[in-house]
C-alpha cells in the first residue's frame, strides 16, 4: 500500500512566478485587466491536482506584516521592489478559487509561508506522510528528509524536480541537507537584504562547508585560511552568525491544523464557475469543470509542459554574492595607462559612470567601469587614484570618443551629459539598454535592476544598500572607499553587456531594430545637447503671465466666496469640503477619506 502524499504549496512564489511567466506576452481580459498571475497559478494547480492525485493539500500565505526576522533585523527585506499592481489585482480572486477549489489556505502572523511549510512537513513526516513542498526556492532545501522532498518547478516550463536527500546533498556537496543552512549564511540573499560574506563566492563557500561542516566550524578553524578569505570573514563574523538565523526556517511556528484539515475535498463547481467567468477564463474552464466544458481546449497548455522559453521563473535568483566573477579595481598609474592600452584594442565595450548625483549637470565624476565580457569588468576610480583627473580624462577621451567603437550603455544620455563636463563627447556609435527595452516592453520597468530580473534572472546590488535611502542620511558615492564601489560599479558594466545581445535579438523579432538604431539612437543625442545647452528664457514675459494668472486667481476667489455666500480658505481640503457638503449640500452622500474629513479630490468633485 502506497503511503499518503501531502501536497505544501508555497503560494507567492508561485504566483510570482506564473505573473512572470507571461511578462512578455500578459493575459489581459476585455475588461483591460492582466489575469496573468491568476490564470499561471490556477494551471499550475490543476495540473498538479490532475498528475499527483494528492491525499491532502493546503496552500500557505506570507501575511502581509513583520515577521520576527523583522525583529530580529531591521532591514530585513528592505530592498524588495514593491509588488506590481497589477499582480497585486490578481490575488483575491487566487484566493477566492483556492477557497472554491476547498483547499486550506493557511498563514500565520509573524512568521513566513516557508516557516509554516516547515513545520506542518516537521511535524507530520512523523505520522508516515510523504510531504512534498512545491516552491522554485532553494531555501526550502534545509528542510528534505527521507519523507520530505521539494517539488521544484524547472525553469524554461521543463517539467518538475524532484529533489529529495540525495539530490540536495549531490547538487550542494553536503553530507545531510541541514548544511544548506550554513551555505546560505554565507550566501547571504540580495533578494531579502540577507548579508551574508561578501567578496567570497559560490564555489568556495561550499568548499568551506564541506570542508569545516558548518559556519561555526569555519569559524573554529579560521586560522587554517589565509589571505583576502580569512579576512573577509573575520571581518564580517557577525553579520556571517547573524544570516544564519535568518536563513534557518523555523519548525516550531504553533499551529492549529492537523493532517485531517488538510484532506483534499471536491471543489464548489458553482463557486469557481462565477471567478472563471469574470476572469473570462473559458478553456481553463472546461479543463477544471468538465461537465460546464466549452470546446475542447487547445491553446492554453500547462505551465509544466508548454511554457515557452521565455516564460521564466524569478523565485530562485542570482545574485553577486552566489557567482565567480573577475571585477578588477583599476586605481594605480601602471594599472591606470596599462588598461587604457587594453581598452583601445576593443571594438566595442559596455560603459558606465559613477557620479555624485543623478542630475547629470551637477554630478562629478567618481569613476569609469568598462566590460567586453561576461562576468569579468573593469573599475577605473577616480578618486584615490595615482594619476590626477585630468591626466586620466586624456587617457580615456580618444577611446571613448572614437566612431569605430561600438558602445552600450543603460542611460546613454546621462553618461553622456557627465563626460560632456569633462570635454568628452561620447562616440554617437551607441546601444542603449533602457531605450531597446523601452521599445520592447514600453509598460514595464526600465532601470537596470528589474531588467536584469526579466531577462537575466539576476538580483543587482541595489544603489541604496550601499549609499542608504534618500533623505538626509544619504550619502555620494564619492564618501565610499573604491574597493567598495568596485563590485557595485563593474556589476553594471557586466549586467549591461550581458543584456545587449538579448535586447538586440528581441528589438528584431519585433521589428523594431531599424527604429531603434535610426530614430531612438540619434535622438540621444540631440536630447542631450538640449539638456546641455538649455533654453534661454524671457523672465520679463513670463512675469508678465505670472502677474495675469494672479489677477484671474483674485477674480475667481471673488466669485467662488460670492457664490458660496462666505469666504473660506479654498485651499483648505476641509473647509472645502465644509462648504460644498454642509452649506452647498451639493449631494446627499458625499464620499470621505479615511480621516472621516469630506473627500474634495478632483475625481470625486
Amino acid at each position: 500500500m502506497s503511503k499518503p502524499k501531502l501536497f505544501l504549496l508555497d503560494a507567492y512564489a508561485l504566483i510570482y512566478r506564473s505573473y512572470f511567466a507571461f511578462i512578455k506576452n500578459p493575459r489581459i481580459n476585455s475588461k483591460g485587466m492582466n489575469t496573468s498571475a491568476s490564470f499561471g497559478f490556477m494551471n499550475i494547480l490543476n495540473e498538479l491536482l490532475r498528475k499527483e492525485e494528492p491525499d491532502h493539500i493546503a496552500v500557505v500565505f506570507d501575511v502581509n506584516k513583520p515577521t520576527f526576522r523583522h525583529e530580529m533585523y531591521k532591514e530585513y527585506k528592505a530592498n524588495r521592489e514593491k509588488m506590481p499592481e497589477e499582480l497585486r489585482e490578481n490575488i483575491p480572486y487566487i484566493r477566492d478559487m483556492i477557497k472554491a477549489m476547498n483547499i486550506p489556505l493557511i498563514e500565520q502572523e509573524g512568521y513566513e509561508a516557508d516557516d509554516v511549510i516547515g513545520t506542518l512537513a516537521k511535524r507530520l513526516e512523523k505520522e508516515g506522510v510523504d510531504v512534498f513542498m512545491m516552491t522554485p526556492d532553494k531555501d526550502y532545501g534545509q528542510l528534505v528528509s527521507q519523507n520530505i522532498k521539494m517539488y521544484k518547478p524547472k525553469r524554461f516550463g521543463q517539467g518538475i524536480d524532484i529533489l529529495g536527500v540525495e539530490e540536495i546533498n549531490e547538487k550542494y556537496k553536503l553530507k545531510e541537507p541541514t548544511q544548506l543552512i550554513d551555505i546560505l549564511a554565507l550566501w547571504g540573499d540580495a533578494s531579502d537584504n540577507i548579508p551574508g560574506a561578501p567578496g567570497i563566492g559560490e564555489k568556495t563557500d561550499i568548499k568551506l562547508v564541506g570542508e569545516y561542516g558548518s559556519v561555526e566550524g569555519i569559524y573554529e578553524h579560521i586560522e587554517d585560511l589565509k589571505g583576502k578569505q580569512k579576512e573577509k570573514l573575520i571581518e564580517n563574523k557577525e553579520q556571517v552568525m547573524l544570516s544564519k538565523e535568518l536563513v534557518t526556517i523555523n519548525i516550531d511556528v504553533p499551529l492549529d491544523q492537523d493532517y485531517s484539515d488538510l484532506e483534499r475535498k471536491e471543489p464548489n463547481a458553482e463557486a469557481l464557475e462565477k471567478i472563471f467567468d469574470e476572469l473570462e477564463f473559458r478553456n481553463l474552464k472546461a479543463r477544471v469543470i468538465p461537465q460546464k466544458a466549452a470546446p475542447a481546449p487547445s491553446a492554453q497548455g500547462s505551465l509544466f509542459d508548454a511554457m515557452p522559453e521565455e516564460e521564466e521563473t524569478y523565485s530562485d535568483l542570482d545574485s553577486l554574492q552566489s557567482i565567480e566573477t573577475d571585477y578588477k579595481l583599476i586605481i594605480t598609474k601602471k594599472d591606470t595607462e596599462e588598461f587604457a592600452e587594453l581598452l583601445k584594442k576593443q571594438k566595442a565595450f559596455c560603459f558606465d559612470t559613477e557620479t555624485t548625483s543623478a542630475e547629470p549637470i551637477k554630478a562629478e565624476l567618481v569613476g569609469m567601469s568598462f566590460s567586453w565580457e561576461k562576468r569579468k569588468a573593469f573599475y577605473v576610480s577616480i578618486k584615490g587614484n595615482d594619476l590626477d583627473l585630468n591626466t586620466i580624462i586624456d587617457l580615456f577621451k580618444p577611446i571613448l570618443e572614437d566612431i569605430g567603437v561600438e558602445i552600450t550603455a543603460q542611460n546613454a544620455k546621462y553618461d553622456m551629459l557627465v563626460m560632456r563636463k569633462y570635454g568628452v563627447q561620447l562616440s554617437r556609435n551607441l546601444f542603449d539598454t533602457m531605450i531597446a527595452h523601452y521599445l520592447i516592453q514600453p509598460e514595464l520597468p526600465h532601470n537596470i535592476d528589474s531588467i536584469a530580473e526579466r531577462y537575466l534572472q539576476y538580483k543587482k546590488v541595489t544603489t541604496e544598500s550601499l549609499i542608504g535611502k534618500k533623505g538626509k542620511n544619504q550619502i555620494s558615492m564619492a564618501q565610499l572607499n573604491p574597493e567598495k564601489v568596485k563590485d557595485y560599479a563593474c556589476e553594471d558594466a557586466d549586467i549591461t553587456y550581458q543584456l545587449k545581445p538579448l535586447l538586440e535579438k528581441e528589438l528584431e523579432d519585433h521589428n523594431l531594430t531599424k527604429l531603434f538604431q535610426e530614430v531612438e539612437m540619434p535622438l540621444i543625442s540631440v536630447l542631450a545637447d538640449m539638456e546641455f545647452y538649455g533654453v534661454k528664457i524671457d523672465s520679463e514675459a513670463l512675469k508678465n503671465i505670472a502677474n495675469e494668472l494672479r489677477e484671474e486667481l483674485i477674480e475667481l476667489e471673488k466669485n467662488i466666496h460670492q457664490m458660496a455666500g462666505m469666504e473660506f480658505n479654498i485651499a483648505s481640503p476641509k473647509q472645502l469640503g465644509e462648504v460644498l457638503f454642509e452649506r452647498l449640500k451639493i449631494t446627499d452622500k458625499p464620499k470621505r477619506t479615511k480621516t472621516k474629513q469630506y473627500a474634495t479630490g478632483e475625481d470625486v468633485l
